[in-house]
């Protein structure tokens, strides 16, 4: 057996079993402020910080998160991470349904206020400035650009290596994420590795497809940046599929799963 921080903590506390509801209030609450502290950094402030300072911030919020929420919900703010858990019985379906959700809730509330907040300041330019949406070919943020932003002269990385990308670095985080929060690992230190694993993940990425490998962040600010839309599909599909394989991967090298806890 091998019990999630979550678990741990709930069997030495003296009140009973927590909710589903509050369970997917955190969920809800954390993927809003995973993408506001990430996404939001780099819409608002990314001139200023760059791509260190952008995955600086993913890596941050999910740092600072897994220490607030996760003795809640384990703080998985991401669908990809709930499919880990779902396939390995860490959680029941009920539960990952739920929690699927309220990611979805909390990463289009989030885009809504990114969104709002963007806007206001009179120099935004929708159509331009985008709102950090998810990308491949000429959405890619390797593209090269005309002076005024608006017209492509040569597309940024293809499709491939987008698969290649949310493939295999989603496949990663899921992997830490269930990895460090096995009781073999020191489970205090949990937030620290996965933080620093996505602001890695971020690094490696945000200059192929703006780094998604969570569809709750991809979808929540994609129907604000044109062309988004259409390329969202693939970053719920490839996130997911890499979610799978990290938790694949974690069952050989542990070599054990979860009973199914609902």
């Amino acid at each position: 057996m091998s019990p999630t921080a979550q678990e741990v903590v709930e069997e030495v506390a003296e009140y009973g079993p927590i909710s589903d509801a509050k369970r997917w209030g955190a969920e809800a609450l954390g993927t809003f402020v995973l993408v506001i502290g990430g996404v939001g950094t780099a819409v608002l402030a990314g001139e200023r910080v760059g791509a260190l300072g952008v995955a600086l911030a993913f890596g941050l919020t999910l740092l600072f998160l897994v220490y607030a929420i996760g003795p809640i919900s384990g703080c998985h703010v991401n669908p990809a991470v709930t499919v880990g858990h779902l396939l390995l019985g860490r959680i029941g379906a009920v539960t990952a349904v739920g929690y699927w959700i309220a990611q979805l809730i909390g990463g289009f509330l989030a885009g809504l206020v990114l969104f709002a907040l963007a806007k206001n300041l009179p120099s935004y330019d929708r159509a331009v400035d985008g709102l950090g949406a998810n990308g491949w070919g000429q959405h890619s943020p390797s593209a090269q650009r005309g002076p005024l932003g608006e017209v492509v002269l040569q597309n940024g990385y293809g499709m491939a290596a987008m698969i290649i990308i949310e493939v295999m670095l989603t496949a990663l985080l899921v992997f830490v994420v269930l990895a460090s929060t096995d009781q073999l690992s020191d489970v205090p230190l949990a937030g620290l590795s996965i933080g620093v694993t996505l602001a890695v993940i971020h690094l490696i990425s945000i200059p192929v497809d703006n780094t998604s490998v969570n569809p709750a962040r991809s979808l929540g600010v994609a129907p604000y940046q044109d062309g988004a839309m259409a390329q969202v599909w693939a970053f719920v599909v490839f996130p997911l599929i890499g979610g799978a394989l990290g938790a694949l991967v974690y069952g050989l090298l542990f070599g054990r799963s979860r009973n199914m806890l609902s």
